[in-house]
This record gives structure tokens, sequence and C-alpha cells, in this order.
């Protein structure tokens, strides 16, 4: 798995099942509800079920071989994918 690239939110915090929309690692929030299930979602490392777990700076999303950071800061979307 490649480096994790770092989404800028604009709260202190954010659902998953947004972030995971945010940082293009699904295409629709339609999407996120089966990876969820299939466990087919790790944060920090372990698997997730929860769409609505809160995620914070620093968190760690991966979907595949692709991976976000949650980061604070201005939000752009300049993502590689």
């Amino acid at each position: 798995m490649t480096d994790p690239v770092d989404v800028p939110i604009s709260d202190a915090s954010i659902r998953l099942g947004q972030f995971l929309k945010l940082a293009n690692l699904i295409d629709s929030g339609s999407e996120a509800k089966p990876l969820l299930a299939a466990g087919m979602v790790r944060v920090n490392g372990e698997v997730e079920t929860r769409r609505g777990r809160q995620l914070q700076e620093g968190d760690v999303v991966a979907v595949a071989a692709q991976s976000a950071r949650v980061a604070t800061g201005p939000v752009t979307d300049d993502l590689p994918w």
C-alpha cells in the first residue's frame, strides 16, 4: 500500500461514510454500506463496519490499495485519484 494522501476537513471530526466520499475512495455514498459490511474498509489498520464512526485528524482510512489521512486546513480536491 502507498503512503496515505492527506485529505483536509473543515471541522474537528467527520463521519467515516462522508470521508470515504470526500477522499474519493468511493464514487457515491451508496457504495459505503456494502464495502463496510464486507469488511473492506480499514481505519488505522483495523476493519471498521460503522458508517457513522467519527474520524479525527490523523486517522488513516484504507480501501484496497488506496488510503487517505484525515487532516485539517484548507479544503481542496487535488487528490491523485
